[in-house]
């Protein structure tokens, strides 16, 4: 006979699901490091997430996955271009001076 568990506060589901939408971590992961099933995780994420629905999809909230998608291209970019500006000013300083050149 399977382990029952008390239920757990909604708090902790919520959270819990965040961990997987907003983290680095795989739901499975995120289920091993909480000591829950995979499938009690999954069933907490569909709930939150039917029960969310108009607020992870509006772009003016913080917390919506839109505004995450947004916030997170706005970086690449700017590291792309970081990268791609750091990549020539080696290339710059790395040239040796040609030695028949006269001042």
């Amino acid at each position: 006979m399977p382990k029952s568990h008390p239920p757990y506060p909604q708090e902790f589901k919520d959270e819990a699901v965040r961990l997987v939408l907003f983290g680095e971590s795989s739901l499975a992961q995120v289920a091993r490091n909480l000591g829950v099933s995979s499938n009690a995780l999954a069933d907490w994420k569909k709930a939150y997430l039917k029960a969310h629905e108009t607020e992870l999809k509006d772009p003016n909230n913080p917390d919506s996955l839109e505004a995450e998608l947004a916030r997170l291209r706005k970086e690449n970019r700017r590291l792309r271009l970081e990268r791609d500006i750091l990549q020539k000013t080696v290339g710059i300083f790395s040239k040796e001076p040609r030695e028949d050149s006269t001042l």
